[in-house]
């Protein structure tokens, strides 16, 4: 009783309550995880532009490491709330052991691939001979942990899809502490400069993944978790694959969106390197916390879905809906307003000042649409629907926006970077609108026709 205390109730009628209490915690990790980057960003920027610059390169590297962990644990935790809901602990089980045994050795393949092919992938990108050494001295440190860092995502997601999503929250206030700690230390008075803030976030995830390996060894969670019951049958990997591949693609797609968009800036100089990474950390800061809330819910739609409970599934998404919505557009607004505060935090560069003042208004200015996008992108994968999933989040760093990036500016100089943001946050969230209401047409037709006990699904 005491463990399964620790996990709040999913079938709890009240979802005022219980999708705060699920999700807040979440919101406060994931915001905890911007507030990190936003640190590393201002400690890195003291060290000049080019410092900022490099590390701005390495970022859609970063973003490729998570992508193959997200694809994993978005999997992992819609199996595991579907199967809890159903009542099979023992499905659930055997779904996260598989997730962790897939986990550490593709992140060992991705680490020794992206460690030989770093500096060919900066030359490409466009770095100059000032950045190149400052963002190889950076992304070799990082890359280090690359297994760590996916072992950490897939772990989060699945104490997550148990409905703890607390113990996840503490682990990633805890991994912030020590990197808030280690960071001027490092970067600073051991003058490690870059190589140190790299260093600070690898010691933080070595002591993020010691408190998810007592958690899970100590039996804290409602699923077991055991290497032993670990299913590497192809159709058992096929299926946790086939949900997250929308994710990892969507990840995928955001690291190339981003490779692109450094390349696309690297035209210019490294000054406006420097201001688009500004825009994005900032972009990404208010993303997190929204990020946040749809998988502390995911849970709660998963376990409806297994329960063939369609009525609460559309309930849980309009709630969703409301505080996401009002969230992205509270966020965007504050952004165009207080730009220039924000900006200054990052560099005391004037011409980079200038430069990333018009960038990150033009970046927010559809930003208000990205609470749909996501919530839409969440209830998706939690019932499985691997297609609609791929069409809604593949759309804003993907089909729409790298076509933009790679043809406006050519066309149009740094405007055509700018437009293609822009472009492509409009275009995804109108997107995720047809998809909204499509979707909810079908829930409420399951709703009435599907009896308890059925197999059919809308």
């Amino acid at each position: 009783m005491q463990k399964r205390n620790q996990h709040l109730d999913l079938l709890d009628p009240n979802l005022r309550s219980l999708l705060p209490r699920l999700a807040i915690p979440s919101v406060v990790g994931l915001s905890i995880l911007a507030l990190q980057q936003l640190l590393n960003a201002i400690f890195v920027g003291a060290l000049g532009a080019q410092a900022i610059a490099a590390v701005s390169m390495t970022m859609p590297i970063v973003v490729l490491v998570a992508a193959a962990g997200e694809g994993i644990g978005i999997g992992a935790a819609s199996l595991i709330s579907r199967h809890l809901g159903a009542g099979n602990e023992f499905e659930a089980g055997r779904g996260a052991s598989t997730a962790l045994a897939l986990a550490a050795p593709i992140g060992v393949i991705m680490t020794v691939g992206l460690l030989l092919g770093v500096r060919g992938t900066f030359i490409a990108l466009g770095a100059s001979p000032t950045i190149l050494p400052i963002a190889l001295n950076y992304a070799t440190t990082l890359l280090l942990g690359s297994t760590l860092m996916l072992l950490n995502i897939v772990s989060g997601f699945i104490v997550r899809a148990e409905g703890n999503t607390r113990f996840s929250m503490w682990v990633m206030l805890g991994a912030f502490m020590l990197n808030t700690v280690l960071d001027p230390v490092l970067i600073f008075l051991l003058d490690l400069g870059v190589r140190g803030a790299a260093l600070a976030t690898l010691l933080s995830q070595i002591a993020a993944i010691s408190l998810y390996i007592a958690y899970f060894s100590r039996r804290r969670g409602l699923v077991l978790i055991r290497m032993s019951q670990a299913s590497l049958r192809v159709d058992r990997i096929r299926e946790l694959a086939f949900i997250g591949a929308p994710a990892t693609m969507t990840s995928v797609l955001s690291a190339l969106a981003g490779m692109f968009l450094c390349g696309a800036a690297a035209r210019f100089g490294d000054e406006f390197i420097a201001a688009v990474g500004i825009a994005v950390r900032i972009l990404t800061i208010g993303a997190l916390p929204i990020t946040g809330f749809c998988i502390g819910s995911q849970a709660v739609l998963g376990f409806g879905w297994g329960a063939r409970d369609f009525a609460r599934v559309l309930k849980v998404t309009k709630f969703m809906l409301s505080i996401t919505v009002a969230l992205s557009i509270a966020y965007s607004t504050a952004v165009v307003v207080f730009v220039q505060p924000l900006v200054r935090l990052f560099s005391d560069n004037d011409k980079v000042i200038d430069i990333a003042v018009p960038t990150c208004i033009v970046f927010h200015l559809f930003f208000g649409l990205y609470g749909i996008q996501s919530v839409m992108t969440t209830v998706l994968q939690s019932l499985g629907r691997v297609r609609l999933s791929a069409v809604v989040s593949l759309a804003r760093q993907g089909y729409l926006f790298i076509p933009a990036v790679l043809s406006l500016p050519v066309i149009s100089g740094f405007s055509g970077v700018l437009v293609s943001q822009a472009i492509a946050e409009l275009g995804a969230g109108m997107i995720a609108l047809f998809v909204m209401f499509r979707q909810f047409a079908e829930l409420r037709r399951g709703d009435r026709h599907i009896q308890p006990g059925s197999e059919s699904a809308p």
